[in-house]
């Protein structure tokens, strides 16, 4: 396993690229690293995710109590340790407001299982959630019903939530998730989506490997 200033390097290094990216603005979004079942990295409320720095970083316990740090930590705990709880076999969350799939969510629409093969297989369908208010409970209930079988999940009106075991890995889903927004906002600018047949379905079912 990863030691802790390498894993602080590392959600320093995926806070950075989704800043410059425009993923989030100003303050927004929030990264964690799940370091032990009783230990959590989590990034602070009010910084900027394009020059956080590693000390900045903040630990927490599974309940959400300060362990290490100087800083408030995320608004977002109740999403992040609701996610936590629910998926043992993930060890990372990144929270983001990526223009084209908020843009989806606003709209109501969410990512469909049935139009880029590669997406279905690496992803497969990303849910849109209900609205839940932000850094209440309310939120984390609202992917409630997708989180134990979806590692993305449009957050309608808030972004982007995505799961991994690496915190690398939840932010490609991510990147790969936004990529997918684009091309499908393009597609249904231009008027039509043509969705894969459930013969065509069936096999990348046959093809896609289970979690």
């Amino acid at each position: 396993m990863k030691r802790e200033d390498s894993i602080r390097a590392d959600i320093v290094a995926v806070c950075q690229r989704i800043y410059q990216n425009g993923f989030v603005a100003a303050n927004d979004g929030n990264v964690s690293v799940k370091l032990s079942d009783s230990r959590i990295l989590v990034t602070p409320t009010g910084r900027s995710k394009g020059s956080l720095t590693r000390e900045e970083l903040l630990i927490i316990d599974s309940k959400g109590k300060m362990l290490k740090g100087n800083l408030k930590p995320t608004s977002e705990l109740p999403l992040i340790l609701y996610a936590y709880q629910k998926r043992k076999d993930i060890k990372a969350t990144v929270h983001a407001h990526p223009p084209y799939s908020t843009s989806l969510g606003l709209a109501g629409i969410g990512l469909p299982k049935d139009v880029l093969p590669e997406v279905f297989l690496t992803l497969g369908e990303v849910p849109l959630a209900k609205y839940g208010t932000p850094s209440t409970a309310e939120l984390a209930n609202s992917v409630s019903d997708y989180i134990k079988d979806h590692d993305a999940i449009l957050l309608k009106n808030h972004g982007v939530l995505t799961l991994g075991k690496s915190v690398e890995e939840a932010y490609y889903k991510l990147e790969r998730v936004e990529h997918f927004a684009h091309i499908l906002w393009l597609a249904i600018g231009l008027g039509r989506v043509d969705r894969l047949s459930k013969k065509d379905m069936n096999k990348l079912i046959k093809l896609k490997k289970p979690r």
